[in-house]
């Protein structure tokens, strides 16, 4: 049933996108997390309170999104197995996001083919946290790529790898993990230790996601005529470099794929940062590697329900 729900999401993400609305599961799991930050957060606490409150949040905020999201299946199924399979679907493309990052890739490579350096500029600080202000063709190229990459793992196989493992309450409790690191598992003065927890519950949740997807870009690297060999030698070589335990395989894995450096010097807040480079530069970033990275997102979706139908008929 699980890998039906999957390729169901997958299915309605594609023909209908993910809709901007206050009533959006994510965004009301946000607010949540926002209302319980504002009652737990002290910044005047010690470091070991501030730890204790960090995990009060993610245990209270995990406990209600499972907690509802079993409530909700359970109701649908008693309703009929046919709204158990479509509401759940549903639930389930929230929780993934193919189609707006193509579309928010597609969108930012349109700009970049028009000259339109300004609207690249500030559309692309949409979707990533660094200066995007000076950047110029290559640097936009490549936080979209960076992105696009990073959120294969995020936005896509890791919530259908844990619909298939324990069904939609789980997939919505990864969701709400992923949401918790993304606003609260920061490594600057006010989030250090509160969102300690969060950011280490993500990282759990992601490891055996991040290293599927590095082969599945492999893979997809394969059918689309890509470099697949490089993937693999990127992978191998400048995963662990990443600052992450598990964005470095998908990234490292796109670099290899198109023969392309990602990483390099960021400034966040006028901020230098230099992150560890990924891949080897035989091609100068251009904004076609945006709609190739998206191409390898969706072989690599596709896969992953492959792979899920697969399993399913040989354990069967």
């Amino acid at each position: 049933m699980e890998h039906y729900l999957a390729l169901g999401a997958v299915i309605i993400d594609r023909l209908v996108g993910d809709p901007r609305t206050a009533l959006h599961p994510v965004v009301m799991i946000g607010n949540c997390i926002a209302w319980l930050e504002r009652h737990l957060l002290n910044t005047g606490h010690t470091p070991g309170r501030k730890k204790l409150a960090g995990a009060v949040l993610v245990a209270g905020v995990l406990a209600t999104v499972y907690g509802v999201t079993w409530l909700i299946m359970a109701a649908l199924n008693n309703i009929h197995s046919w709204a158990g399979y479509i509401g759940g679907a549903v639930l389930l493309s929230f929780a993934i996001s193919p189609r707006s990052l193509a579309e928010a890739g597609r969108e930012i490579a349109g700009f970049l083919a028009a000259g339109d350096m300004n609207q690249a500029r500030y559309k692309v600080g949409w979707i990533v946290g660094r200066d995007t202000a000076s950047l110029d063709t290559a640097e936009v190229t490549r936080a979209t790529v960076e992105t696009i990459a990073e959120n294969i793992v995020d936005g896509i196989i890791s919530p259908l790898f844990y619909a298939i493992i324990g069904g939609i309450p789980l997939a919505c409790l990864y969701r709400a993990v992923n949401t918790l690191d993304s606003m609260v598992g920061y490594k600057n003065e006010k989030y250090r230790d509160f969102g300690m927890v969060a950011a280490r519950v993500d990282d759990i949740f992601n490891f055996i996601p991040a290293r599927i997807t590095g082969l599945l870009i492999i893979l997809a690297a394969v059918l689309l005529q890509k470099d697949a060999v490089g993937a693999w030698q990127a992978i191998k070589r400048d995963a662990a470099k990443h600052p992450s335990p598990n964005s470095g395989f998908s990234e490292a894995g796109v670099a290899g794929a198109l023969g392309i450096r990602l990483g390099g010097l960021n400034y966040y807040g006028g901020v230098a940062s230099l992150r560890a480079y990924m891949g080897e530069a035989k091609y100068i970033l251009q904004p076609v590697h945006i709609e190739q990275t998206i191409q390898i997102m969706y072989i690599a979706t596709i896969l992953f329900i492959a792979a899920a139908f697969a399993c399913k008929w040989l354990l069967s």
